[in-house]
């Protein structure tokens, strides 16, 4: 007789971390196809096979109101997800991100003595330092993106193995920037500046406003200006145009091809996240704008323990490009950062090469394929 097919259960909470886990799901498929999946996540994961028994990217909230908003709903799927998982037999859950719910969900896991792997590390380095004892006694696998990562893991011995950034992989051009500019009804002969308002509402609504004003006053000093504005999938096309009614912008939205949207920017201004590490990938230099409620604000002051907040600067290990935060984030202030950069070549040059180090830093391609081949590992061990 054939050993049972061995079946996992992968949990992912926002777009990123959806598109992440389908394309290590795709990958253990290809190691052994007998795998099967099922789980909480999004639309690309169901497209990789997965099993949806919620889709929790519709659930992705930043900010502690946010949370308290949308308490009952968690908690339904937290509880959904464990009734799921005792149903049947499972080999492993792997935990994507999304450290509110998941190291919670951790802690149930190994009360029922399941194995549990966690893919996209929380930012217990950068808040919340304790939680790495948590990690220890309730992960069992920690598979990490950035190599500072896995040295600060070693020194508490967490079993942490570092797998490098799927990004490397996943951001592909496929139009030239003359080409791409053309399909916009844009010159190439003017300078491009990309902005990515983020990919949840709340981001859109706290950001989008303040990088238009930006653009605003660049538009008025600098006609020849001109401006793309990536949609992120998550995000309805009305909630970016409503912004842009009664403004005079030269300006175009960007939906489905966001790199090549990236690559035909001379520079841009990004929100502090993942998409930091997109434009640094595609060499573009930037402004990383942040800006949240007070309350959630006051809360980040008296936890966070590392002195940038876009992940490009911690990834680079000190500050490489300008960050305009809370207060800060105002649209003179973005527009004078940004002026700064365009109107200096040796600065550009300069952000330019520290980009390409951090690219670098994120190892060679391979990284989902170095994850599965790491799960599938644990699991037969």
């Amino acid at each position: 007789m054939g050993s049972t097919p061995k079946h996992l259960v992968v949990v992912a909470g926002e777009a990123s971390g959806d598109m992440h886990a389908a394309h290590l799901i795709e990958t253990i498929h290809r190691l052994d196809p007998s795998i099967t999946f099922s789980g909480l996540g999004g639309p690309k994961m169901k497209a990789a096979g997965v099993h949806l028994h919620e889709d929790l990217t519709k659930m992705a909230v930043v900010g502690f109101w946010e949370v308290v908003k949308h308490y009952k709903d968690i908690k339904r799927i937290f509880h959904l997800i464990l009734k799921k998982i005792e149903e049947i037999h499972v080999d492993a859950v792997i935990l994507v991100d999304y450290p509110g719910f998941n190291l919670r969900l951790a802690r149930e896991l190994k009360k029922r003595n399941i194995k549990v792997i966690y893919y996209i590390s929380p930012q217990v380095w950068a808040w919340k330092q304790k939680r790495v004892h948590f990690i220890k006694k309730n992960v069992d696998k920690m598979l990490v993106l950035f190599q500072f990562e896995k040295n600060f893991y070693a020194d508490f011995g967490v079993d942490v193995h570092f797998v490098g950034h799927p990004l490397i992989d996943t951001i592909k051009v496929h139009s030239a920037k003359e080409s791409f500019l053309e399909s916009k009804n844009l010159s190439a002969d003017k300078l491009t500046i990309g902005i990515l308002p983020g990919s949840r509402e709340k981001e859109i609504e706290n950001l989008l406003p303040i990088m238009l004003e930006a653009a605003g006053i660049l538009g008025q000093e600098f006609p020849q200006v001109q401006f793309l504005i990536m949609k992120a999938p998550t995000i309805a096309r009305p909630s970016i145009e409503r912004y842009l009614q009664n403004r005079s912008l030269t300006c175009q939205i960007v939906n489905g091809n966001i790199y090549d949207g990236i690559n035909a920017s001379d520079l841009c201004m990004v929100a502090s996240g993942t998409a930091t590490l997109e434009t640094a990938i595609l060499q573009k230099p930037m402004v990383v704008i942040y800006k949240t409620s007070l309350l959630t604000w006051i809360l980040a002051k008296l936890f966070v323990k590392i002195a940038n907040i876009g992940l490009v600067n911690v990834v680079a290990g000190n500050r490489i490009v300008p960050e305009c935060v809370q207060f800060q984030a105002t649209g003179q202030k973005i527009a004078g950062e940004l002026k700064n950069i365009f109107t200096n070549e040796l600065k550009i040059a300069d952000i330019k090469t520290n980009l390409k180090s951090v690219k670098e830093s994120l190892g060679p391609g391979g990284a989902s394929l170095r994850a599965a081949e790491e799960i599938l590992k644990t699991i037969s061990s």
